[in-house]
Parts: structure tokens; C-alpha cells; sequence
């Protein structure tokens, strides 16, 4: 690498929009599943198999997310930065408040799982109501705030650091479904960006294997086919 193109690489800025698109699958899934879990009829045991297994992998996917942002976007950030170091601390306690609500979701769990009975439905779906008020509050203040300042202080290494993260701790059969979530809320061009971004054996298993795949959950998942 030349010293001129080695000077163009420092001086990228990571391109942090990516983390817009994933979080629009956040929003949809947490108000999805609220939404079709307080739907369930009492006793339908077969149906809260189906939700329960998609809540852990929803669970899953956000805790790892988020563990990627705690070990690799907080602390360089803090490192760097002076009076926003108020935005990064409020991110951090943010994500102790999003898992905490987890966590009681996870408790409420395998209660309505074994029995679908009414009373531990509603529990389970205050809990995620819960879970979805500070999940969209933290989005929402991430993308507003924190995103621009990653841009500004982050390399486009450090940033993708959090992808790598989040690849290397998420079980490899989950991988591909993780990707659906994201591209089914991207545009054109936004789909055409994070799928260009793979390599050539992984973009050909996600037309082939991935994408079938992720359509019959999906129809399983929000239509209620057994």
C-alpha cells in the first residue's frame, strides 16, 4: 500500500448507516412479537412453541448486537472524546435498562410456553411492551447521536469491528436467518450495499438456502401456519 493510499484509508470515515437498517428490523420484531404473542388464544400450546422460539432468537440477535457496541464501540469512543462522553455513558446504561426488560421477558417465558394459559400471556406481553418502550427510546437517541459521532471519531476499522463481533459470537446456522431480518427492511440500494459486502459462497447460500429459508418462517412466524 502507498503512503497516499494508506493516508486515504486513516482518514475514512465509517459509513454507519448499515446500524439504521438493522435497527428498523429491531423496531419490527419487538412490536411484532408483542403483537402476535397477546394474539395467541388461551391453550394454544402449539403457537406459543412457535412465538417462544423466535422470542430466543430475537433474544440472541439483540444481546449480541449489543455486546458487540459494549466491547468495541463504547470504549474507543470514550477514549476520544470529552464532553460526549455523557451520550456514551447514557448509551451504556440504556443497554443495562434493555436487558434488564429482557430478562424479564425471559423469566415470563417458559410459564406461557408449557401452557398458553391467559394469565402468563399477559405477563409475558407487559413485559414486552416493556422491553419495546426502552428499546425504540435507545434507537432512536443512537441513531440521533451517538451514529454522528461514531462517523466523526471512529475508523472504518474499529466500526467494523462490531460486524465482525457479531459473526464470530452468533451460532452459524442462525446467520443467515439474522441477515433476513435486515434485508427485508432495506431499499434497493441498502439491500444491494449489505449484500454486496459478502462474499461471493455467502451471497450464493443466501439466494440458494437463506432466502427460502427465512420466507417459511416468516409465514410461520406472522401467519400462524403450523
Amino acid at each position: 500500500m502507498t503512503t497516499k493510499n494508506a493516508a486515504l484509508q486513516a482518514d475514512a470515515r465509517p459509513d454507519t448507516h448499515e446500524m439504521v437498517v438493522i435497527h428498523l428490523g429491531l423496531r419490527r420484531e419487538s412490536r411484532l412479537l408483542t403483537e402476535l404473542i397477546a394474539a395467541v388464544a388461551p391453550g394454544d400450546t402449539a403457537r406459543a412453541g412457535v412465538l417462544a422460539a423466535h422470542f430466543r432468537d430475537y433474544l440472541l440477535g439483540l444481546t449480541n448486537h449489543h455486546h458487540g457496541e459494549d466491547d468495541h464501540l463504547w470504549p474507543p469512543l470514550l477514549a476520544r472524546v470529552d464532553i460526549e462522553a455523557d451520550l456514551v455513558l447514557r448509551m451504556e446504561a440504556q443497554h443495562e435498562g434493555i436487558a434488564a426488560t429482557l430478562a424479564r421477558a425471559e423469566a415470563a417465558l417458559p410459564g406461557w410456553e408449557a401452557t398458553a394459559g391467559e394469565a402468563e400471556r399477559d405477563l409475558l406481553v407487559a413485559a414486552l411492551t416493556e422491553h419495546r418502550a426502552v428499546l425504540v427510546e435507545h434507537l432512536d437517541d443512537e441513531e440521533q447521536n451517538l451514529l454522528p459521532l461514531a462517523e466523526r471519531h471512529l475508523s472504518v476499522k474499529e466500526w467494523n469491528a462490531l460486524g465482525d463481533h457479531f459473526m464470530e459470537t452468533t451460532p452459524k446456522p442462525k446467520l443467515l436467518f439474522f441477515l433476513g431480518m435486515v434485508l427485508e427492511e432495506a431499499d434497493r440500494t441498502e439491500r444491494a450495499k449489505i449484500l454486496g459486502e459478502l462474499p461471493l459462497p455467502a451471497r450464493l447460500l443466501w439466494y440458494v438456502v437463506g432466502s427460502p429459508a427465512y420466507n417459511r418462517r416468516v409465514r410461520r412466524i406472522r401467519n400462524g401456519a403450523r
